[in-house]
Formats: C-alpha cells, sequence, structure tokens
C-alpha cells in the first residue's frame, strides 16, 4: 500500500508564533510518503464563514492564502472553500491508488486537521493523525483540545 500524507491548510494566514514550529517538519516530511495532498483554504465571497461567523480573511488568491512550505512537484493540490477536502472524488482518487491509510498533519488541529480525519473515518479510510506535525494558531490549548476531541472521535491508537 502505498504511503499518504494530507497536509492540511499549512498557509502564511495560520502561521503564528504558535504554529511556526510545524512548518520546516512537515516540508521535510514530504520526502518520507509515496503520496503527498496539500489542502489551501479559501473563503470567498457569500460563504458561510462569511455569512454566517463574519470572518472575512483568506480570499481568493490573497497572501494569507498562500502556501507557508514548498508542496514537492508532484504533490496534488486541493484548493477548498470548506473544512474539510475530504469528498467522494477524494475517496475514489484514493482507493483507486490502493491508499486505505491517510497520515495528516497542518493547520489548525483543533478544526480542519479534525474535520479531515473524522471524514476520511467515515469514508472507510485510516487517517493517523501525526500530532507533532500539528498545531492551531489559536494556541497550544486548542491545539490539545483537538487531540483529545481527535481521540473520541477515531480513536487514540490513531494519533501518533
Amino acid at each position: 500500500m502505498p504511503s499518504c500524507l494530507l497536509i492540511i491548510d499549512l498557509q502564511k494566514g495560520f502561521v503564528n508564533d504558535a504554529t511556526h514550529h510545524v512548518v520546516a517538519p512537515i516540508e521535510a516530511a514530504q520526502a518520507d510518503y509515496d503520496v503527498v495532498i496539500a489542502t489551501r483554504f479559501q473563503n470567498p465571497p457569500g460563504s458561510p464563514f462569511r455569512r454566517l461567523i463574519h470572518w472575512e480573511r483568506f480570499a481568493p488568491h490573497s497572501d494569507e492564502t498562500a502556501f507557508a512550505f514548498a508542496p514537492r512537484e508532484d504533490a496534488r493540490v486541493i484548493d477548498k472553500p470548506r473544512y474539510t477536502c475530504v469528498d467522494s472524488a477524494l475517496r475514489n482518487w484514493l482507493v483507486a491508488r490502493d491508499i486505505s491509510r491517510v497520515h495528516v498533519c497542518g493547520i489548525d488541529t483543533d478544526i480542519c486537521v479534525t474535520k479531515n480525519a473524522v471524514d476520511l473515518f467515515e469514508a472507510g479510510l485510516e487517517p493517523i493523525v501525526l500530532s507533532a506535525l500539528c498545531a492551531s494558531h489559536a494556541g497550544r490549548d486548542r491545539h490539545e483540545a483537538g487531540l483529545v476531541t481527535l481521540a473520541r472521535f477515531i480513536g487514540q491508537d490513531q494519533i501518533r
């Protein structure tokens, strides 16, 4: 089975004092995997983020949406206007490549990392959350809360 790394939203707008420590290790980790997928969050006009929670950041093509690392040349990049990239198309793409286990890392542990890991789990795939390669731009306490929630959602054994 090919190894797969899913890098969640490692973007300039999410990198701060609480998250900068994961950027270089995630960039380096790409070399250890057969397949790399990198997501990029964008918040287009009319999105639920703008309408419901009044969050205006990450307009498409803004500096905030730029990657904070260099995805390797063959990485599959997924632009997403929502918390998750996991849908039937991605599931089918992974299954067609005989990938049933996906290592997950990135920002924010308590939001997008959790949502993607749970969605992989519910799609019948095995998520492995690489806790040392995750962080939350809202701080260490949010990161830790995300790990606690993830353990309840997908099982403690799925967190490394």
